[in-house]
């Protein structure tokens, strides 16, 4: 299996989150978008919930023998399972429901999202207060379960979704701060010292490795992306917000789209914009067609290339024009197919 033929079939897609907190309708919603055959449905994350049904407090839910509960300053350690753990697995299982009921003899790829370990450690609480990203220990421990509790997740999709080619996405937003120092203490006054390249890359691979040779891929929506780590770690895929790139990042690019990357490039708004940014599908990849052709790319792998997206998740957007981007999503992603010049 090619690295390009682990996303043969993925055209367009969504980022994970989406609005309000109904999860038959998100699930009819992300799986209608893409009935083409050539888009990549996903499962939704409903965050409008509240704590559990969060980014941060979903993936907790996926933890093996590591729980978490809320404080005023978000998700902290517990010894057991309490509460907010119990709801964060419980409205995953429900969402999981849907999405099932909707997929039904389905056949093709199908996207699951969980926060990568370095946003996670950035967001978890130690006891104490300050964030496990401090206490190198911690942060294995916390891989190595997340690592365990999606080999399980992962599972459970297949077993209830057997036609599905699972694809697993981490989101790492917070990645760039974790290499630079950028993450502030508890007390907002410093910060936590830069973790080593070495170590990052290692600890995403062991855990981008739960999908074993199913296609996988990193998400973030802050600048200054590290494509060649992302890349070493084993991500075969990289999303990011394409209005964000800057140009020291397009050499980058250039590798990545050569060395058989797939690149998921956020170019639709993510909430409902003020002017009508829907209107032109081939307006909103006008952009790509032009950075192909300053690399020296072949236009006709664009198609082959590229997965169009929003430029993050839609969980602030109204439910109509959630709809409505990943529909543009697709129709966008169709005239680069088209029309690759």
């Amino acid at each position: 299996m090619t690295e390009k033929s682990k996303f043969s079939g993925c055209r367009a897609t969504g980022i994970g989150s989406m609005p309000g907190g109904d999860a038959r309708e998100a699930a009819k919603t992300v799986t209608g978008s893409f009935a083409d055959g050539e888009g990549l449905p996903y499962l939704p994350e409903l965050p409008a919930r509240g704590p559990g049904a969060d980014m941060i407090g979903r993936t907790i839910g996926l933890l093996v023998d590591m729980y978490g509960h809320v404080e005023p300053s978000g998700w902290r350690i517990s010894d057991r399972p309490g509460r907010d753990t119990r709801r964060a697995r419980s409205w995953l299982g429900e969402d999981l429901d849907a999405l099932e009921e909707f997929t039904q003899g389905y056949e093709g790829p199908l996207k699951v999202q969980a926060v990568g370990p370095w946003t996670l450690a950035a967001a978890l609480e130690r006891r104490g207060g300050e964030a496990v990203l401090g206490d190198p220990g911690a942060c294995r421990d916390l891989a190595a379960s997340l690592a365990e509790g999606l080999l399980g997740h992962l599972s459970e999709v297949r077993r209830r979704m057997p036609g599905a080619r699972v694809i697993l996405q981490l989101d790492e937003p917070s990645l760039t701060g974790v290499l630079r120092g950028h993450i502030r203490t508890a007390s907002g006054y410093r910060t936590y010292r830069a973790v080593d390249r070495q170590v990052v890359e290692g600890t995403l691979r062991d855990v981008l490795a739960a999908n074993g040779e199913e296609a996988t891929l990193v998400h973030t929506c802050a600048p200054d992306v590290p494509f060649a780590l992302l890349r070493r770690a084993g991500a075969d895929g990289i999303s990011f917000d394409f209005s964000l790139l800057t140009e020291r990042e397009e050499e980058a690019i250039g590798e990545a789209v050569e060395g058989g990357t797939q690149l998921f490039l956020g170019v639709v708004p993510g909430t409902d914009p003020a002017s009508d940014a829907l209107s032109d599908p081939g307006g909103s990849v006008m952009g790509v067609r032009t950075l192909w052709r300053r690399l020296g790319l072949n236009p006709g792998t664009l198609a082959e290339s590229l997965v169009i997206t929003p430029s993050c998740g839609l969980a602030g957007a109204s439910p109509a024009y959630a709809r409505a981007a990943l529909a543009h999503c697709a129709r966008a992603a169709r005239s680069l197919a088209d029309n690759p010049e």
